[in-house]
């Protein structure tokens, strides 16, 4: 049991956390470009943008990686390139297409080992190296990778969860930290017909219409995901520590910073939930009801000693600055 004091610093250790304050960061330029509320046809703020096209959609991601991540673990620097990309495809209902990625390094023996995790990870999931950018005179190793997917017409969002759905979250644990960062890693050494049909199941909740909303676990962790889609949505809701899936061994503390490889948080209905579940199930991979969200525009925790205690109130300030516009609750 959490007792009120400690879910107050969670709470704090979550507004105040390395990931969220990244994700801070995007007001200001959504702000600087005029990208916020609902004036396209598919809304920006997405883990996708997503360009309509016939009777589907088009889906385009992209993720940039810090240099000092790239010097430490070139290789899964280059593995993650392709991984959460596809992830980011997955979480809006899509399958990849193709990848392209622009990389710097000293010289060509410092950018092997980043390259070889891009080739490890195309290959493994099934995805081709279509092109890029390549610079081996750089003063240091950086990355960027992009990756165009499609989806049909049905679409998941972040901003289509509504007051009374249930917050779902879905989480491979059969995984470890790539210590001493917060990586849980559930895909390399993972076979890739596995990794293949694990990514297909969100593909398939959105064609079969079991789920309008949802969002891939980001750097933010498990809570700053789910305040990312409760702003886009304009919706608040209550989120139950003791329901995330995690392992047994791992502190609550650093699970609610951990980044998984495959980790998706979904707004369904009620009556939709036992379904959602099951296909999960089907595939080993964890999943649960974290709570429900409701009208208030505030995300608040709790524990099981009922106690609550406030992440984020959108009314008083933006996180991500993507919200809907106003008067256009979901």
């Amino acid at each position: 049991m959490t007792a009120a004091f400690d879910l107050q610093a969670l709470a704090r250790q979550i507004r105040d956390a390395r990931g969220v304050a990244h994700k801070r960061d995007i007001d200001a330029v959504v702000s600087r470009l005029g990208l916020g509320g609902r004036h396209a046809a598919v809304p920006v703020g997405d883990d996708c943008a997503a360009i309509p096209d016939g009777d589907g959609h088009l889906l385009f991601a992209i993720e940039g990686f810090l240099d000092s991540f790239v010097a430490a673990d070139p290789y899964f620097a280059g593995y993650c390139g392709i991984m959460v990309n596809l992830s980011d495809v997955a979480a809006m209902g899509g399958r990849p297409l193709a990848v392209v990625d622009a990389l710097w390094s000293r010289d060509a023996a410092a950018a092997d080992p980043t390259l070889a995790g891009l080739s490890d990870a195309a290959a493994l999931y099934g995805v081709p190296i279509v092109g890029g950018h390549t610079n081996t005179r750089a003063a240091c190793g950086n990355l960027a990778v992009a990756v165009l997917g499609r989806a049909g017409p049905r679409l998941l969002t972040s901003f289509d969860a509504s007051p009374g759905d249930d917050l779902v979250a879905a989480i491979d644990l059969r995984g470890r930290f790539r210590d001493p960062h917060p990586y849980w890693d559930a895909s390399t050494g993972a076979p890739g017909e596995r990794l293949r049909g694990d990514l297909a199941v969100l593909a398939g909740l959105a064609e079969d219409g079991l789920a309008r909303a949802a969002k891939d676990i980001s750097m933010a962790g498990v809570v700053g995901t789910a305040l990312m889609l409760l702003e886009c949505s304009n919706v608040g809701g209550v989120i139950d520590l003791d329901a995330i899936p995690k392992p047994e061994h791992v502190p609550l503390a650093r699970w609610l910073t951990a980044f998984p490889s495959f980790g998706y948080l979904l707004s369904v209905r009620p009556d939709r939930t036992p379904a959602v579940l099951a296909r999960f199930a089907e595939r080993g991979i964890a999943s649960a009801a974290l709570g429900q969200l409701d009208a208030s525009r505030v995300a608040r925790v709790r524990s099981s000693s009922e106690a609550e205690a406030v992440v984020w109130d959108f009314v008083a300030s933006p996180l991500i600055g993507c919200g809907q516009d106003a008067g256009t609750v979901a």
